[in-house]
């Protein structure tokens, strides 16, 4: 079982992957159940996933957490993971502590959403050691999705302590329970392209050094995975880790730029766009949700086993790292000509140096190696990408642009 987390099909990324599914028999449930009883500090927990897990037990196999105590930043693609596991069968529990970073009703319909197709999403939170060690205890997780994290560059100099408590503190706590199950889960987490820092060695390989962060939120992800490789080398814990390249899709985060451009460029607002030294413009390596998706079910399904027991090590264990990109950077003035051809307006730009505050001028992913070692290969565009969101965005918070040109028009 792992845990984890656009209109109805978009819900779903169009490759979920292949189905991995272990069945279980009659004896090994009762000898769940006993395990489940036989501390009453389990008895709680049980009662409140008794009735999510009754119905697909015998398929679960992973624990996802969607969010931790951070600000819940990226709880969107826990979502979209979630419902592709699903779709295919598995089963999934989410961790989720919604946190009020940004509108909590985005989060709420997220959560409603997955609801609906068979996912049971604990509010609680990463670093609760208590909570996680009885989520644990009752069920075998075979893998753990970690996609819970403090996103962000800039926000990280209002409030840095955050930062260290879900990315540092948070994956620790997670660690650590992972370590201590019998049997012990295979992790896949989410690291970032932030890690490459001030290199300006393109495309970014994971060969490349990473020992340059240029942000506190880059920083902690560094110390991620410091922290990852030592659970491996000493607990026998099998670890994969993903640098994403700028995701973006239906469901995001609300502060990102293209969403926030959506929402300036449809009210008439001004938006704010920044360009490097020298006049030169930002460009990202943006990657649609869908191909993260394939790419996350990929290193879910290709781990390999962790080697402890009860947190002690019986022999070497995969540790991996993986960029997942598209390997295509586009300007961020090229993103608001998207946009405004999807949307049909012009936007009010206002173009300003880029603040020292730890952003990079550029991102480009090398994938050679995960689509060698995992099949990975992104197949959106940004000019489609953006066309989901929209027609997304545009539904989800009831615009209606009227006419059917402009239906056809973003189709």
């Amino acid at each position: 079982m792992r845990v984890e987390v656009e209109e109805e099909e978009e819900m779903y990324p169009s490759t979920p992957g292949k189905v991995k599914v272990e069945r279980s028999g009659a004896a090994a449930m009762s000898r769940q159940v006993h395990r489940c009883f036989a501390s009453t500090g389990t008895m709680f927990l049980w009662a409140l996933l008794l009735v999510a897990m009754t119905a697909t037990y015998l398929s679960f196999r992973s624990l996802g957490d969607t969010s931790s105590s951070r600000s819940g930043r990226r709880r969107r693609r826990g979502a979209h993971c979630s419902l592709a596991l699903r779709k295919r069968g598995d089963g999934v529990v989410g961790i989720d502590n919604f946190n009020s970073y940004y509108d909590p009703s985005l989060k709420k319909a997220r959560r409603a959403l997955l609801g609906s197709h068979g996912v049971f999403v604990v509010d609680g939170d990463i670093n609760d050691g208590r909570l996680l060690a009885k989520l644990f205890d009752v069920v075998p997780f075979t893998h753990v999705l970690h996609l819970a994290a403090q996103a962000g560059v800039r926000y990280a100099m209002e409030n840095p302590s955050s930062y260290v408590h879900s990315n540092v503190a948070g994956l620790v706590s997670l660690l650590e329970a992972s370590k201590d199950a019998d049997p012990q889960p295979a992790v896949v987490w989410a690291s970032s392209s932030s890690v490459y820092g001030l290199n300006d060695r393109v495309p970014f390989s994971e060969a490349h050094r990473t020992d340059k962060p240029a942000s506190l939120y880059a920083a902690t992800k560094k110390a991620g995975e410091e922290i990852t490789h030592s659970y491996n080398h000493i607990y026998g814990l099998s670890v994969t880790g993903l640098r994403f390249f700028t995701v973006y899709g239906p469901w995001g985060r609300p502060d990102m730029a293209y969403f926030s451009f959506t929402r300036n460029i449809l009210q008439g607002k001004p938006i704010t766009v920044y360009r490097g030294r020298d006049h030169a413009d930002l460009a990202r390596d943006f990657t649609y949700i869908d191909d993260i998706v394939r790419g996350c079910l990929a290193a879910l399904d290709t781990a390999g086993p962790s080697t402890g027991t009860g947190g002690k090590k019986r022999g070497p264990a995969p540790y991996r790292v993986f960029n997942l990109g598209n390997t295509s950077p586009v300007t961020v003035q090229a993103l608001v000509a998207i946009l405004e051809r999807c949307l049909m307006a012009k936007a009010k730009k206002h173009v300003v140096e880029m603040p020292g505050n730890g952003d990079v001028p550029f991102t480009h992913a090398n994938i050679s190696l995960a689509r060698e070692e995992l099949g990975y290969k992104p197949t959106t565009s940004l000019d489609m990408g953006l066309k989901k969101f929209v027609r997304w965005y545009l539904s989800y918070y009831g615009y209606n642009r009227g006419t059917h040109a402009f239906r056809n028009h973003l189709s």
